[in-house]
């Protein structure tokens, strides 16, 4: 597998490294399932695939957090074996997690020392912090060696990450699912030093199920399906081909949907609504957000800037420090989350599994979680099994959830059905309004076309339907208006063709006016770029 020649750029070096027949088993999982995979020196090689696809599985396998059952790795012509993180250290392999492994009450310097004390145990501090800086001006990362980790916003903690990796001196550097966490400037300026490290010679390991930014960045794809290695593809391969060998079928990546016909008044109305985090910290200040009947409001912004609790708190099940709540007119502030369900409002969690079903229980016991002591499903204290089990049967052939019978356990399904289950309960019933949080995370790329769908058709019935996510396609194709949240508050309500630079300055918490005219000066600033070049050509 190697890339075309590329003029103005270094050819791979020889050399490089090699994985063949990587077998890896959970129990009767096979996680990975005879894997060969070529890294070659001066090339960025993306590995595609959907959540649970066994990406992640096989770069710790690398890295040493994880031991094969079967297969080598060889490393520039030498059997290597990893049976730790340090070992794989030792051989030029380096990580940079997608949930970050750093300490947080450390500075940055303290967070690179560790592991790297000299013979007696001691750190030394002169010599990180002279560390931090070089490489921050070699790179550009641009990291104060003396700031406190937990004080850093989240794109400069992945700076420290990449950092770590760097003072190890890692030729190989695999960096897991890294721009889930970042605004679209921050994934600029990862792209831009991910190419700086390729183009002196180090091998690049990109995990992603980010078509887009696939396509921006590979030299080299490979593409893993339920553990195996489906093919390879180009750069220049549409995104519906990428999608298709991802899923094993065409998929229509694109949200088919009328015009928005909102109700005259918000069915779900947010007024100086004020949360705090189970430290005490103030974690949504003051909030006020309307969303009518037949409408998508989606709630855009980086993970950890009060999503989730905002999200927590309509359901109830985080108390507000202030503020006020209502459905269709009607407070709801001070109800209990039986309470709001029962008043109309629908709930999909962001964590499916923690929050969203029982895994132990059927697939027709979680469709009924919210309604299982009501009629029909509920006789007195008894359940009425033969209606919830004609239900379940209707539910599961009209969502398209993929279960050998409606007796399975949930915890046997893929994300994607686990999360159609989910879905298909909150819809079963009339609702004045639906929040649904990370709506597609984990799922497939088939499945999301799917759920979508489901969404806006619920917006058509007249929901109000309320959307908190953090992938800014998703934002782009279901919005019909976008809340774009900072910090606790709301920088400012854009309309669905909103830019995603735009988008991206205000998800650092640059207000509507100042983002849309930076980016109306950058676009300005690129159109003359490229008039002045074509002149240059011309003459």
């Amino acid at each position: 597998m190697t890339a075309d020649a590329q003029p103005g750029r270094p050819q791979p070096e020889p050399g490089g490294l090699r994985l063949r027949g990587i077998t890896k088993r959970f129990g009767s999982l096979v996680a990975n399932d005879a894997i060969d995979l070529d890294i070659v020196p001066g090339q960025i090689h993306c590995l595609l695939g959907e959540n649970g696809a066994g990406k992640s599985t096989l770069m710790n396998v690398l890295y040493g957090l994880s031991q094969p059952d079967e297969g080598t790795i060889e490393i520039d012509g030498r059997r290597h074996v990893s049976r730790s993180p340090k070992e794989a250290i030792a051989a030029g392999i380096g990580m940079v997690h997608q949930h970050f492994m750093l300490v947080e009450v450390f500075t940055v310097a303290e967070n690179l020392a560790l592991g790297r004390e000299g013979g007696a145990g001691f750190l030394s501090m002169r010599a990180a912090r002279r560390t931090v800086r070089d490489l921050s001006q070699r790179y550009r990362l641009d990291v104060d060696p003396d700031a406190l980790v937990e004080d850093l916003p989240v794109g400069v903690q992945q700076r420290v990450e990449i950092l770590k990796a760097l003072a190890n001196d890692a030729k190989y550097l695999i960096f897991d699912e890294p721009t889930a966490v970042l605004t679209p400037q921050e994934i600029d300026e990862l792209i831009a030093v991910m190419r700086s490290l390729r183009d002196e010679g180090r091998a690049i390991v990109f995990i992603t199920h980010k078509l887009r930014e696939v396509r921006a960045i590979a030299d080299t794809i490979t593409v893993i399906r339920r553990g195996k290695v489906v093919g390879t593809a180009r750069p220049s391969d549409s995104e519906a081909a990428l999608a298709e060998l991802m899923v094993g079928r065409a998929v229509n990546l694109t949200v088919t949907k009328a015009p928005a016909d909102p109700s005259p008044e918000p069915r779900l109305s947010l007024r100086g609504v004020s949360v705090a985090s189970p430290t005490g910290a103030r974690v949504v200040d003051d909030l006020d957000l309307d969303v009518a009947g037949g409408e998508i409001v989606c709630v855009a912004g980086v993970q950890g800037n009060g999503q989730t609790e905002l999200a927590e708190a309509l359901l109830g099940i985080t108390p507000l420090l202030s503020g006020s709540v209502s459905l269709d007119g009607r407070p709801v502030t001070g109800a209990s989350p039986r309470e709001r369900i029962d008043a109309g409002l629908g709930f999909v969690p962001e964590d499916r599994q923690h929050d969203g079903f029982v895994g132990s229980f059927s697939v027709a016991e979680n469709l009924v979680l919210n309604r299982a002591d009501q009629r029909p499903y509920a006789r007195g204290i008894a359940l009425n099994l033969p209606r919830i089990h004609d239900d379940a049967v209707s539910r599961v052939d009209e969502f398209d959830i993929r279960t050998q019978s409606v007796e399975t356990p949930v915890s046997s399904l893929s994300g994607g059905n686990q999360q159609k289950v989910v879905l298909a309960r909150e819809l079963s019933r009339p609702l004045a309004a639906l929040i649904a949080s990370q709506p597609t995370r984990g799922v497939d790329v088939g499945a999301i076309e799917f759920l979508h769908q489901r969404l806006v058709a619920e917006r058509d019935r007249g929901t109000a339907v309320l959307i908190v996510s953090t992938e800014l396609d998703e934002v782009a194709a279901l919005a019909d208006r976008v809340a774009v949240m900072y910090r606790g508050r709301i920088v400012g309500i854009v309309g669905p063709g909103t830019s995603r630079e735009v988008l991206g300055l205000m998800m650092a918490g640059v207000p509507t006016d100042e983002a849309m005219a930076t980016a109306s000066v950058t676009t300005q600033d690129e159109e003359d770029t490229v008039l002045e070049s074509s002149v240059k050509e011309s003459s």
